[in-house]
């Protein structure tokens, strides 16, 4: 019955998907591509259940290791053995699920030097085409011309049980110049080895090349003449039909780090990149152009202000906070989704490394609560709307000089996190949020539920832990006395690192997530919060694009959620100054139309205030605007939008809202203009 029901629910999805595209609504439709069950072949110290396991040696050891043991995760000796001076590899023969830290000692019981290896569960099937367990892996930077190391992340992704995979471009190294592309380069290659390994990619740029930088610009910015993004976004969907199946126009454009642009900077370049990537390739994914911080009502405000919803498929962003927040956090991101796909596109909690350079490794402590931290992520994710999440990252990688964020070691070699994240592609395969279970008067109880495909046999699916809020020194210690009720079915219990534990239960949460495996159907028995997501706004994209091109040197950070990174445009008070806009037409035909300042506030100067456009194929035409703004006592509630919009006839219309301060914290919590 439970398998019915879940198959009644995606004929009712495919129905709504259908009835939204004959509506000429923006719809995603995730592609498909062939998909195998993954080998260990041509990956290092990553086997399966049932492999015999043999380590190299590391070499260069100082003083001569004279034996070896190998530990488990929790620091228990499972195998041992003699070390001579010949010795390459060593025979660790069998070995059940988990990792293991394999370590040479001297003869005074010195760890000369350490390796590491996984045991994985075999996968039956493959991953399912929608799961939801991804993950970021920039593997064309991580293995630069290296086509070898390339397939190595691959493989060792679809290992994994992932579904989709995020990679990363230089705008610059495939147009050097404008409108010449090299014909074959480090990202073509990358993109043709993940696909063939059965995985989704997703890809991100974000630097802007010299040639398409205005004379004050940056190419940590977006490009001043949006002609440029929209030829780049065409030419790289065509290029990459078929082997790039979902593009994110810009990573986290609004922190200072990726250009401090503003919401509105963000929603007009996000529409110019949609329609060329559209216009390459209509079927391929077009992400917003990811955010990240703490998401702000602010920015929702300005997203939705400017119509921006039918210019993305899918509705991106990032998170760095703990997992028991992105409930709490997540509600701007809702609402600017306007019903569409939510994806986690990066997401982790940073966490300190102890060891020496080149390898940062983290304390043995903390590579433990990083592997316990990947279950609560992706479901703490799921269950607040997140329909892919992506963890940051796969490869070895470091930050800021103190933060270790890789799930592989430097060698390639695994860290335990990358194991609790196989054990998470196993049993989220294709997993379908039910709801979550909050036990009476247990508020740090976490028990979230999904009908998954583990294995490719329908079962729904406990994911659950004890934790409550607090930063690394503070978590581990809540133990949370707990049971199933009467009449749910247990098939079987995995640990965190996917480990079998019989089929019984614990009786007590602890910090380390559990897996607990029902029978379809009987999850639905518990008394769920259902997962809540936004209502489906329709809409279509239109050609014609309005811009407000304001220099670098007007924005300012308005610093008013802490961790959170709005940037505002701040102009001088009773000074009249040129107002940069700017029309463009991305369609195929000449347009002719009248774009109108339709709202200013009160005592706003806007000269001229109309302007009759006729913009030929490609156009971009100046809206020539002296502006002025009174000085005038103001709070957060002071009106300070602007907004323009055109009709250019045969329903073709044109919207452009923004904000203009006299200084940070004015108008934040003002209405939109209407």
């Amino acid at each position: 019955m439970a398998h019915t029901q879940n198959t009644q629910r995606r004929y009712c999805i495919l129905a709504l998907v259908l009835l939204m595209a004959t509506a000429g609504w923006s719809v995603v439709q995730e592609p498909t591509v062939v998909r195998a069950i993954p080998s260990v072949e041509g990956v290092r110290s990553v086997f399966t259940e049932g492999q015999h396991v043999a380590v190299p040696v590391p070499a260069g050891q100082t003083p001569a290791p004279v034996r070896w043991q190998a530990l488990d995760d929790r620091g228990v000796a499972v195998r041992a053995g003699i070390l001579d001076s010949s010795s390459k590899t060593i025979e660790l023969g069998s070995l059940g699920i988990g990792w293991y830290r394999i370590e040479f000692l001297t003869a005074t019981d010195m760890c000369a030097g350490w390796t590491t290896a996984a045991v994985l569960a075999k996968l039956k099937a493959p991953a399912p085409q929608d799961s939801p367990v991804c993950v970021d892996s920039a593997t064309a930077w991580f293995a630069k011309h290296d086509p070898s190391g390339q397939g190595e992340y691959a493989r060792l992704a679809a290992l994994a049980g992932l579904n989709w995979i995020r990679d990363r471009i230089h705008w610059r190294e495939i147009e050097p110049e404008p409108g010449r592309f090299e014909p074959a380069t480090t990202y073509d290659t990358s993109a043709d080895v993940q696909v063939k390994h059965g995985l989704k990619v997703l890809q991100v740029f974000h630097i802007t090349p010299r040639w398409a930088v205005e004379e004050d610009g940056s190419t940590g910015r977006y490009p001043g003449d949006l002609r440029h993004v929209y030829r780049f976004c065409k030419a790289m969907a065509r290029r990459f039909q078929g082997r790039v199946h979902a593009w994110e126009p810009w990573n986290e454009g609004n922190v200072a780090n990726f250009g401090a642009h503003t919401a509105d900077e963000m929603c007009t370049y996000q529409k110019a990149a949609y329609l060329g990537f559209k216009a390459g390739d209509p079927n391929v994914i077009v992400c917003w152009n990811v955010s990240t911080a703490v998401p702000t009502k602010l920015h929702t405000r300005v997203v939705l202000a400017n119509e921006t919803w039918s210019y993305y498929d899918t509705y991106n962003t990032h998170t760095y906070d703990w997992p028991d927040s992105y409930e709490r956090l997540w509600k701007p991101v809702h609402a600017a989704a306007c019903g569409r796909p939510i994806w986690i596109t990066e997401s982790d909690r940073g966490l300190a490394y102890t060891g020496p350079e080149p390898f940062c490794d983290l304390s043995r402590a903390g590579e433990i609560q990083k592997a316990e931290f990947m279950a609560q992520s992706y479901a703490s994710s799921v269950f607040a709307g997140a329909d892919r999440h992506f963890h940051f990252v796969l490869g070895h990688y470091c930050e800021g000089g103190t933060i270790q964020f890789g799930l592989l070691r430097l060698d390639k070699t695994p860290r335990p996190s990358y194991v609790a994240l196989a054990a998470l592609g196993r049993q989220l395969a294709g997993a379908e949020c039910l709801g979550r279970w909050k036990l009476p008067d247990q508020p740090h109880a976490h028990i979230y539920a999904f009908r998954a495909q583990r294995d490719g046999v329908e079962r729904d699916v406990l994911v659950t832990w004890a934790e409550k809020p607090g930063d690394w020194n503070q978590r581990g210690k809540v133990v949370i006395d707990w049971a199933l009720p009467d009449g749910i079915r247990t098939v079987a219990v995995f640990d965190y690192l996917g480990r079998p534990l019989g089929s019984t239960p614990p009786a007590q949460l602890r910090s380390s997530p559990i897996f607990v495996q029902l029978t379809a159907g009987d999850a639905e028995k518990l008394p769920l919060q259902r997962p809540e997501r936004s209502e489906y706004r329709p809409g279509r994209p239109y050609p014609i694009v309005l811009q407000l091109n304001l220099p670098r040197s007007h924005t300012v950070n308005i610093k008013q959620i802490p961790w959170a990174s709005d940037h505002e445009h701040q102009v001088e008070p009773n000074r009249e100054i040129d107002l940069p806009l700017y029309a463009y037409n991305f369609s195929d035909t000449t347009r002719s139309g009248t774009v109108r300042v339709t709202h200013a506030p009160a005592g706003w100067r806007l000269e001229p205030n109309t302007w009759d456009v006729t913009l030929a194929v490609m156009d971009r035409q100046a809206l020539s605007c002296r502006f002025f703004m009174p000085k005038r006592e103001s709070d957060k509630t002071s009106d300070n939008w602007i907004k323009l919009e055109g009709d250019f006839g045969d329903a073709t219309k044109a919207v452009l809202v923004f904000r203009l301060i006299s200084q940070p914290g004015e108008g934040y919590e003002s209405d939109l203009p209407k």
